[in-house]
This record gives structure tokens, sequence and C-alpha cells, in this order.
């Protein structure tokens, strides 16, 4: 049941009763108040240790205690004190509820005896990290810098790509208990308003204790992708790629304690492109590109399609009849390619949680283990390592985490299907793929585009890295109010 709003007691006993009863100030260590008098009324600053910057707190209570020394009492003390508080953010709040939201977002609330209003300072210092290039978005060549799981350094990160003065940054608070900030951020005379409308919305209208797992719970909600495998927004930890996105005419949602933001919407493309790509000239990044598209079609195909001549072996030409098996083995082809497959997936999970201290020594172990002797006992042949490490290293150029997991349990499933009815299962498992990914719509938006719907501009920006001067209008897709990158008069 929601509590009714209670204003700000003139009586400042009644505001630390408050707190005291609906906040657990002085259970809990860190909820602190300050008190002071200033002509012979009580001050109370209210906050959160660990959230706000104490050096500006000690400050702040010497700029008031120096009222006493320096002005003459007045009738109006609350306008003498709100001209004292030397910040650059300082707003009202007239409810306690409020006021206590802000004091646990890690805002100063400053309560002045008298007054039915609480002044509020922005003097938040989150604990956190420096900017640093994300372990999965590297670059040969580029920025190092990358979002942190402070909300207002990533979006200073953006603002300083970004210095339009159109480009808007819509604070909510979601979570009834954890009251987590996101951030809504887009630039108004490009981004479609009904998206930004709708995307405002969803992120509003979330009911949820807490976002304990931040960005991907606000996906979850708005999305409501439920067990379909393929991603459907695209994160990222690259400012650059978010302001480049922002700068086309997506939405971009920011999570507080997320190091990555939310970019809507998005299509299966988005997903297999890469920074790098646009960090090299022209016929680099395409050829860079290529050899992605290849990868990723490896770890999708490549082990389904050797199976297939495994199982068809009439179906290869005379020249390529070498592609099999050089010796039989007893245990079934099938069996030891799902097992070699999880066998990889082990291992990657193994990586994420060994200390990198130990790292080397498990990679060691793995290729001992899973090579070689696995081959002499005959628990796998020589084949079957070498396709499915091909696959696997397909999956590792798959720019997109989530995406080389959804491609790899498509693998799988086409595997079985191949299994069970050969070629037929093949075609079936491929024509079923694209009858899939085509119906997928992210935000309505086609997953498939520019591919299905047809749009041969599009779609040759997707396949050819083409050059800045020569990308001259935004992506229809996003239906972006203004269609040229070319600004007017220029």
């Amino acid at each position: 049941m929601k509590k009714d709003k209670v204003n700000v007691y003139r009586d400042p006993k009644k505001n630390e009763d408050y707190f005291k009863e609906n906040v657990g100030m002085g259970l809990s260590f860190d909820l602190g108040v300050r008190k002071i008098y200033i002509h012979d009324q009580e001050i109370q600053l209210y906050y959160v240790n660990g959230l706000c910057d104490t050096q500006y707190i000690i400050y702040l209570l010497k700029e008031l205690i120096e009222i006493n020394d320096n002005e003459p009492e007045s009738d109006d003390l609350a306008h003498v004190v709100e001209n004292r508080l030397v910040n650059q953010q300082v707003s009202k709040v007239e409810t306690l509820d409020e006021a206590v939201d802000q004091v646990l977002s890690g805002l100063v609330a400053v309560v002045v005896e008298g007054e039915n209003y609480a002044f509020i300072i922005d003097v938040r210092s989150y604990p956190g990290r420096m900017p640093e290039e994300p372990d999965t978005e590297k670059v040969v060549r580029g920025a190092r810098d990358g979002f942190v799981e402070n909300i207002i350094v990533n979006t200073a990160l953006i603002r300083r790509r970004v210095r339009d003065e159109k480009l808007r940054y819509k604070m909510l608070k979601v979570g009834e208990r954890s009251k987590a900030d996101v951030c809504v951020c887009y630039i108004e005379d490009i981004a479609d308003p009904d998206l930004v409308d709708i995307i405002e919305k969803e992120v509003s209208g979330i009911k949820v204790d807490g976002l304990t797992m931040s960005d991907k719970t606000i996906e979850e909600f708005i999305i409501k992708q439920g067990y379909n495998p393929f991603p459907l927004v695209r994160y990222t930890e690259r400012p650059d790629v978010a302001a480049n996105h922002i700068l086309e005419g997506h939405v971009i949602i920011i999570t507080d304690t997320s190091p990555s933001v939310i970019i809507t919407p998005t299509t299966i493309f988005h997903h297999v492109q890469h920074a790098e790509e646009y960090r090299q000239a022209p016929a680099v990044g395409t050829f860079l590109r290529w050899v992605r598209f290849l990868g990723i079609l490896c770890s999708t195909f490549l082990l389904p399609i050797w199976f297939l001549f495994i199982l068809e072996p009439n179906l290869l030409p005379d020249n390529l009849s070498y592609i099999g098996f050089n010796k039989p083995s007893h245990i079934p082809v099938i069996l030891q390619v799902f097992l070699a497959d999880f066998g990889v997936e082990f291992l990657r999970m193994a990586a994420i949680h060994t200390p990198t201290a130990l790292s080397t020594a498990m990679g060691l172990i793995a290729a001992v283990l899973i090579g070689q002797i696995a081959i002499d006992v005959g628990l796998f042949t020589p084949e079957v390592i070498l396709y499915v490490s091909l696959a696997a290293i397909g999956t590792f150029t798959t720019p997109s985490y989530e995406l080389s997991v959804a491609n790899k349990i498509v693998r799988l499933i086409i595997l079985a299907l191949v299994a069970i009815f050969k070629l037929n299962g093949l075609i079936s498992g491929f024509t079923l793929l694209i009858i899939y990914l085509t119906s997928i719509r992210s935000l309505q938006t086609p997953y498939m585009w520019p591919f299905i719907p047809f749009n041969g501009k599009a779609l040759w920006q997707v396949l050819i890295r083409t050059s800045v001067p020569g990308s001259k209008v935004r992506p229809s897709i996003v239906h972006p109010q203004n269609r040229s990158k070319i600004p007017p008069n220029s």
C-alpha cells in the first residue's frame, strides 16, 4: 500500500522523529544528522556516509555557522541560509518522502526550523573506479575511456562528445525500494518523439522492488523478450559508440550502478558491428567486417554442414572427399560434437571464475586434457576437435556476447535436426531460423532490417564500411525527425 505523503514539519524534532521511524536513523550507522543553531533557530543536515563528500559537508557547515558572526538577525532566516549554500545545485522539496529519496540517493537535505520545506544539495560522491577501456570492446586505435558504475560520470562522458543544446537527459527513479536512477538520453530534434514517449512510459511504469541487475532488469521490463535467445537491445560500454547512436536517432538508457548502457531500437546487424571498423580506413574496416561476418557464420553453420558431410559423404565432390574421419570411432559423432561443444562452454565459464594468476595454468591444463589426451584415449577424433575449435573461435569473434550465445543455441538445434533428418534437417533449420528472425520485433522495429524488409542503400552500409563523408543520411529504421546528417547552410 502506498503511503500518504507527509509535508516537511516546521518543528525540526518531528522531522527527526520521521527519519528515525521510517528510515532507521539511529539504527543504520551510515544515516546521520548534524544539528547547528543559527540565531537561536535549529538547522538540520541529513546525509548518508559514503555517498556524500565529507569535505563538502564540512564546508557547508562552516558557511552556515559564519551567519552567526557576519549576518544580523533576520525574520527570513531560510533566505539567508539559501544564499549561504555554496553549491551549484540547490533545490527545494516540500514533502519528507522526497527529502528521504534524495538523501538516500546521496544528496544532503537541509531543514530550517519554522519552514515547511527542505533544501536539497547535490554533494554526491559515489564510490567507484575511473573510466577505463572495456575488456569486451577493445580497439587497436581509439579512445580508452569507458562507462563506469556512476551515472553522473557516464552522462558526462556522453556530453563531452555530444555538446548539442538539444541533448536531453531525463532522470527517472525506478524500484519501490531501490529507487535507482535511470536516465533516458536522446537528441530532441533527431529522435522519434513517439519512441521517446514509449520508452519513458515503459521505464516509468516498471513496478518492482529494486533493480538488482540494473540495466538487464530494465531491458526485460520494456522489451518483454520472454525465452527468445536473440538480443533485442544493444549494450555498449564505450561512450563513443553510444554517442554515435545518439546522433543517428537512437534512444539510450543509462542505469546507475551499471557500466553499460542500452541502445534502442536495434536490429540484428547492430550486434555484428564493432568500433574497430570505424577506427580504420573504409577499406580496412570493410575487410575486418567481412572477416567478422565469416567468423559469425562459422560459429553458427560450420559444424552442422560438416556433420552433414559426415552423414552424407556422397554430397562432397571428389576433390573434397578428405573431409571426414580418417579413422573410425566407437563414440557417435553427434555425441562427440555435443561433448566437445559443451566442453568449450565449460572452459569459458571456468575462465570467468578463475583468478587471473591461475588462468594461464588453467588454459594449459584444458589444452592438454581436452586436446591431445582426449584424442589419444579415443574420446574425440581430431576432426571433431578441429571443427568445434573453429566454431568456438567464430563465437569469440562475435562483438555481442548475447548474440554469440544465441548463435550457439541455434547451432546445437540445427545439429540435432541434421542428426535426425540429415539434409532436410539442415535446410529446415536454416529456413526456420530466417522465418523466426524475420518475425521478431524490437520496439516495433523489424529485427532483420534492412535485409527483410529490403532496403538496398541501408544494406550496402551494413555490408560495406562507407566513409563518414559518404554517409549523409541517418538510418530510416529509427524514424529520425531529421534524416540528413549534414547541417543546414553548410
